[in-house]
């Protein structure tokens, strides 16, 4: 159903905090002139904590217009509360998204059988396809895959962004969900060999500032042109490092402010990057070729 290079839209935001809705809609254009093969906003990465409601689903609404059928939007509407979670789709559907993205309940600390009701209950809410976000680093809670499968039962849980970066869950997954199961990698050090153990895409960090290289890398390995694929893997291997050396969204923020797309701003609790953090990042991109 999705594949590829899909990105983890930063949200543009001006010195004062408020979301730049042109510089938003300019990003997201770029991204799919840029090869992007799929968009991703307001995910943990488009700082959907700390965006009030009606940003949160502005931002949905523009990424879709600007998209224009053009490649698949898969909006952020996780949450804690499982009623936010369902208003949140209910939206996501209504602005015309092509999927939801669900990121398994931080905070709460639900159980395994918490975490079925939970997603059974936004599925059978709304009908549209829905990508669980396993990311336990940020949730606490790590999605089993005995529970997974019994979520891959219904008709509109379609798929995973699987940000474990254990290796051996995507082929548990497979051989528990079945192939049609979308597993799409959620860390970009992983993408290459996230592939080779049965996934079929990235929803990246990195992509914000390198979406070409990111989709040829996605492209190479689907045309069978594994070499090609590694030496791009190896090539953005200092981004990657550079990307989260901190805290996420605050590197790749800093990085797009240098391409002219943002301003550095995230909201706060998270603090402007150090400066080692800046002079990595500029190192890094200069050595990927993104920066002269």
């Amino acid at each position: 159903m999705f594949k590829g290079s899909f990105v983890a839209l930063i949200t543009p935001m001006r010195p004062d905090g408020s979301v730049n809705e042109d510089a938003f809609a300019s990003f997201v254009d770029w991204q799919i002139r840029e090869g992007t093969h799929g968009v991703v906003p307001v995910g943990t990465t488009g700082e959907s904590p700390t965006l009030s409601h009606a940003e949160h689903k502005r931002v949905v609404e523009i990424a879709v217009a600007v998209a224009r059928g053009r490649v698949p939007v898969i909006a952020g509407a996780g949450s804690n509360s499982t009623e936010e979670a369902i208003d949140l789709t209910r939206h996501a559907k209504q602005a015309g998204a092509d999927a939801a993205l669900i990121v398994t309940p931080y905070y709460n600390k639900p159980t395994q059988e918490g975490m079925y009701l939970h997603f059974t209950a936004i599925a059978d809410a709304v009908d549209l396809p829905i990508i669980i976000y396993n990311i336990p680093p940020r949730s606490v809670i790590d999605m089993s895959v005995e529970t997974m499968a019994r979520l891959a039962r219904h008709p509109n849980i379609v798929g995973v962004k699987d940000a474990t970066a254990n290796l051996v869950r995507p082929l548990h997954t497979r051989r528990a969900c079945g192939e049609a199961f979308c597993q799409m990698s959620g860390e970009d050090h992983t993408a290459i060999s996230f592939l080779a153990a049965g996934g079929v895409g990235c929803i990246s960090v990195s992509g914000n500032v390198a979406p070409r290289l990111c989709s040829a890398m996605q492209t190479a390995w689907a045309e069978g042109n594994l070499a090609e694929a590694m030496a791009i893997q190896n090539r953005l291997l200092v981004l990657h490092d550079a990307m989260f050396c901190e805290t996420s969204p605050g590197p790749v923020k800093f990085a797009a402010s240098l391409l002219g797309h943002t301003s550095e701003k995230c909201r706060l609790p998270l603090a402007p990057c150090s400066e080692p953090t800046k002079a990595r990042v500029r190192a890094a991109m200069t050595e990927v070729g993104l920066l002269n």
